[in-house]
């Protein structure tokens, strides 16, 4: 049973939740939109002098990324709240997941700002050298992509376990809830699956495409509509 204050304060982190499930995926597609205005592949020269010319783009690209990290402990700060009366144990634990992927996130971050600095430093061709500026862009780009689905397991594993607890309380609906379960596994196998194949297909893309769809009506039913709790867990 929870008291009138504890269930207020259910609410506001749930409503908090929602707006965070919509402001992460929009900064997250913002730096990745951005960060293929400047990118030329397989051209370093050319990456470079359009990473000069456009460093605040380049420079916001990232930061847009980090802000993202910064607003992943907000949302799960929100889930936390909301789905703690549920199982506190299993609240805590997907709580923790989500910071972790937090955490990788803006430490790549702090990398992608540091390499900035080398290649648009003075005269950053003629220094390193073309070879060794590729060689660090090719380990970067690898380092990224291995970061990204690193985080995305953790992530994965945060969401399974908030929208079980979301379906078993019954604060959502269970349709909504539902989509959450069969989505956020998915992006651990696709996540797997691109970190041990050599050659990963494209069609693994699409395997994002539920958990989006499920964040976002999530993100919106949380923000609108907030959380349903039953009468009978009241205390007037």
């Amino acid at each position: 049973m929870i008291n009138s204050d504890s269930r207020r304060s259910q609410i506001r982190y749930a409503r908090l939740a929602g707006f965070m499930f919509l402001f992460v995926i929009a900064a997250d597609l913002l730096g990745m939109a951005m960060s293929n205005g400047y990118t030329v592949p397989g051209n370093l020269t050319e990456t470079i002098h359009r990473m000069t010319d456009a460093e605040l783009l380049v420079r916001t690209s990232i930061a847009s990324g980090f802000i993202g990290s910064i607003c992943t402990v907000l949302l799960a700060m929100g889930l936390y709240v909301a789905v703690k009366p549920v199982n506190a144990s299993l609240a805590l634990l997907a709580f923790l997941f989500r910071m972790a992927e937090a955490t990788l996130g803006a430490a790549q971050s702090v990398l992608n700002f540091a390499l900035l600095k080398v290649y648009i430093g003075p005269d950053s061709l003629n220094v390193a050298g073309a070879s060794q500026l590729q060689l660090l862009m090719n380990l970067q780009s690898a380092a990224n992509s291995t970061a990204m689905n690193v985080a995305a397991i953790l992530f994965s594993l945060g969401s399974t376990i908030f929208f079980f607890l979301f379906f078993k309380s019954a604060y959502i609906p269970k349709a909504l809830s539902a989509l959450g379960l069969f989505a956020s596994p998915l992006v651990t196998i696709v996540s797997f699956a691109t970190l041990i194949s050599p050659h990963p297909s494209t069609y693994l893309q699409f395997g994002w495409v539920p958990i989006a769809v499920a964040e976002v009506s999530v993100g919106l039913w949380l923000l609108i509509k907030g959380i349903n709790l039953p009468q009978q867990e009241l205390i007037v």
